[in-house]
This record gives structure tokens, sequence and C-alpha cells, in this order.
């Protein structure tokens, strides 16, 4: 069948490049795939919620505004502009590619598997109407069906899987270039929203201050924020990841979601410091299993579709979980008792990010401190967190529950006062996030309802009325917790484990 024809010469027919999680210019397959064919137009579909799953929550569309509007200013310095449609990308990409006399339409894989059919759609129909249609590997190192068990099935353990995936990983990563020199196309005649159209910035009230203050979005500020890791923390990274109050993660996981930077630039950026400096190997080595779970979560979307809301344990779908709204409004807003818990959620209510480990602590405390169910954290993370990605927010939501792959066990309950007086000792974070325990000494700091009356005066702490109360007694929460797990072991058969 020959292409559709829109009276354009055929030296003159752009490729249509397609803008998804991957809003960058450089190491971008699909972007370079087009430019080798010719001019290049380029598009961003603002999808409903169906085809994304779910709704985008409010920080996500936040950083999306902001990721959209560098990656329109970046694509405009090679003469290209970025059009933008909301819709069915089933109706818009094959209409679009008519309009614009397109010869080729290329994109970058996704995995989920309600995204997938989309795909199949749009690649179904335009092959139908003669174009050439590329589909290309970029938002992961492995794609889903590379890393193989020996028996030919995906692995559901971390450890070999990625000692399976490291080859791989190193081999694609090579792989990474500049983009090619762009060469834009006249759109001008196209129709095109604005991003203000699509209001994705928070109004009445407008609570993205702290965002505004913590993060640039965009692939200038990935590339600042690699940099800057490789050289001021990857040093000490296995042992300073875990101290909240220190500057030494990454910080790049909302640019690594939104592909304003590539997975591929990351990891040959650990590997050239890990050969340059023998002295990294072991922080690097410890940087890269981050980046493989990362991998992993997206393998485990792949092949288990549904679990970003089902518990991958089956004999956990049946777990007595409470439902307990005035319990989860104290976490979500930091109102606990317990100072690393309120903390991490005041941290993650200003800037969008919270410290992985108190991630790890959070979760723990509502899931087993409060009995509720693991997805109603997975989905306060999602509507609160910049980074919130579907297959990476459910791996490890489901893995402190104890019903995700791999998972620690239920059993497995963090204690929050002595998480604290382990992973900030000083007091840094806890003073940093919940000021009006500031002057409580360090002895109590983690404790304040141990704290003696007259101490408290002192430091002007009122427990109930400035700071709240323990919402829960930590060993009664964790005995509950103890119980459930083992009236759920007496009904099912199961593994739990």
């Amino acid at each position: 069948m020959q292409p559709a024809s829109s009276g354009h010469s055929p030296a003159a027919r752009p490729s249509l490049v397609w803008f998804r999680e991957d809003l960058r210019i450089d190491d971008h397959p699909a972007l370079a795939a087009a430019a080798q064919a010719g001019p290049v137009c380029a598009v961003y579909i603002l999808e409903s919620g169906e085809d994304l799953g779910r709704p985008l929550g409010g920080a996500l569309k936040w950083w999306l505004h902001h990721s959209l509007m560098r990656l329109k200013a970046d694509l405009a310095d090679h003469e290209i502009s970025l059009i933008l449609q909301k819709g069915d990308p089933r109706k818009l990409i094959p209409a679009l590619a008519k309009e614009l006399g397109a010869n080729s339409v290329h994109w970058n894989r996704r995995y989920y598997s309600w995204s997938r059919p989309v795909d199949v759609v749009i690649k179904a129909e335009l092959t139908n109407l003669g174009l050439e249609v590329g589909s290309h590997k970029a938002q992961v190192l492995t794609e889903p069906w590379e890393v193989k068990t020996g028996a030919g099935g995906a692995f559901k353990v971390f450890t070999p899987f990625f000692r399976a995936a490291q080859p791989i990983c190193d081999a694609w990563a090579e792989h990474a270039a500049p983009a090619p020199p762009l060469k834009g196309h006249n759109t001008y005649n196209v129709h095109s929203d604005t991003l203000d159209d699509w209001a994705l910035l928070p109004q009445a009230p407008d609570w993205s201050g702290g965002l505004n203050e913590t993060w640039e979005p965009g692939e200038a500020g990935a590339q600042k924020r690699l940099a800057h890791f490789i050289d001021k923390a990857l040093l000490g990274y296995g042992e300073g990841r875990n101290i909240p109050s220190k500057p030494a993660t990454s910080l790049l996981s909302p640019h690594l979601h939104f592909g304003e930077i590539s997975i591929r630039r990351v990891w040959n950026a650990a590997r050239k410091a890990m050969r340059a400096n023998p002295t990294l190997q072991q922080d690097g080595q410890v940087f890269l299993s981050e980046l493989g779970w990362r991998e992993f979560s997206t393998q485990l979307i792949y092949h288990y579709e549904d679990f970003p809301q089902e518990s991958w344990k089956e004999a956990f779908r049946s777990f007595p979980w409470k439902n307990d709204p005035s319990a989860q409004r104290a976490w979500q807003r930091g109102q606990t008792g317990y100072p690393i818990v309120d903390a991490g959620m005041r941290q993650l209510w200003k800037t969008g990010w919270m410290h992985n480990r108190v991630r790890m602590i959070v979760a723990s405390f509502l899931v087993k401190h409060l009995l509720e169910d693991w997805r109603v954290g997975e989905a306060w993370f999602w509507d609160t967190l910049v980074d919130a990605d579907v297959a990476n927010n459910a791996a490890g939501w489901q893995w402190v529950a104890g019903c995700g792959a791999d998972a620690a066990p239920y059993f497995r309950i963090f204690n929050p006062m002595s998480q604290g007086e382990k992973f900030d000792p000083d007091g840094h974070y806890v003073r940093a996030w919940v000021p009006e325990l500031a002057k409580l000494p360090n002895k109590f700091l983690h404790r304040p309802f141990e704290c003696p009356t007259e101490t408290l005066r002192m430091a002007g702490v009122h427990l109930g009325r400035t700071y709240p109360l323990p919402i829960v007694n930590h060993e009664k929460g964790r005995k509950r917790a103890l119980d459930a797990l083992a009236s759920l072991k007496q009904s099912t058969t199961g593994d739990l484990v």
C-alpha cells in the first residue's frame, strides 16, 4: 500500500516522533531514527487515565508541565516545534501523521499492560496507511524478555536477576549516543494546545513552592544532577545513602521517570567513574544495583499485569487490613507521634520526594503498626511523589508489605524509634522537618513520649498540643500486626514468606 498523500513532496515528508516518558534529546533512539530519515516533527499527547493506567498524581503533573516547557525550548533550538495534543493517541497519532504527510512514526517502548495494546493498535493503523513504524528500546537497559532464568522464565528473585542482567546492561549502555543533527519541519498549520490549556499546575491553593525550591525539571537539570552525584556523592554512597540528613543519594529518580536523562547515560557514568577510580568499586556497584531494582520492577509489571494493584503473593489477598481514615490522615500529614515517620511524610509533602531509607520506615509503619492496606500508601505516594513510577512504586510497597516478589517478610517490622536513632543519630533530619522538637536532646528526640516532663517543658514541647502523642503504641501495633499474620496463616495454604 502506498503512503497516504497529503501534497508533500517525498523529499520534504517528515518523520513524526511521539514523545512519552522520554522528554530529552540526548541518547533518544526514537528521535535518532526519525532524524536519519529527514526532517522531524514532534508530538506529546496528554493521554487519558485509562491509557496511563491511572490519572497522573498532582506532583507528577507539576513536573510534567515544567519538563515539557523545557523540552519545547530545547527542540525549538533545533527549529522543531513540539505539538501538544490531548486525547486518545489511537486516533490522534494516525490523524497527525496523515496531516503532516509523514513517511514514518517513531516512539520508545512502554511495558505496561494497559499501554502495550494502545501501541499495537496504532502500529497496525499506521502500517495500513503505508507508513514505516519504529518502536525502540530506550526506557530500560534490559527489556523484560531479555533476562531469563535457565528454564526460560522470568526471574522472581532480584539477586540472580541482576547477576544475569549486568552483562546485558553493560552491552546496551555502550550504545548511548548524542542526538544526530536535527532538522525541523514546518508544522505551524497543525493544531497544538498550550501547556496552560492543560492546567497541570496546582492552583487555589498553589502548594508547589517547595517543589520549585527543590527541583530543576528538564534535561539540563538531569545532567547537572548526574554530574554532581558522580563527582560529589558516589564515593561513600553505600553507607551514605542510608543517612537521610546527608546529600548522599543521586536524586535522579524523577529525571529517570520522565526520561530527561537516559538510563544508559547514568549507567555509563557510574561505570566510567568506577574504572577511573578503583576506590569507587564497592559504592558504584551498590548504585548499579539500585538501577537494577528499577529494571527488576519493570520486569515484574510486564510479566504480572495485576502487580500495580494486586498483591503478588496470592495468600496476602485476604489479609485482614484495617481501614481507619483518621489514622491514614495522621500518617499523611506527619502527625503520628513518631518523629522519623513524621519527618519523612512532611519532607514528601514539601518537596515531592522522600529519602529511600525513610520511605521504608514510613511504609512499614503504615502497613504494620497501623495495619493499613499497602495500596493506601501506594496511592498517596502516587499523588505526592515527583518520581512516582507505576512499577517502582508498587514494587516498593509490596516489598515492605511482604506480599511482593523477593519481598521482606511481613514479620520484619521496623521499630520507628530505633530506626531514627540508627540512621539519624544526631537528629539533623528530624529537626529539619519536625522543628517543634528541635530543642529536645538527642536522647529523647526519636521518642519524645518517653521524655521527662521538665525536659519537655524546657524544650517548649507540649505533647498532645504542639506535637502529637503516638497514635499507636509500638509494642501493641507490632503485636497486632503479628496476630494478623498468624490469622492469615491459619486461613491459607499459600506462601507468606
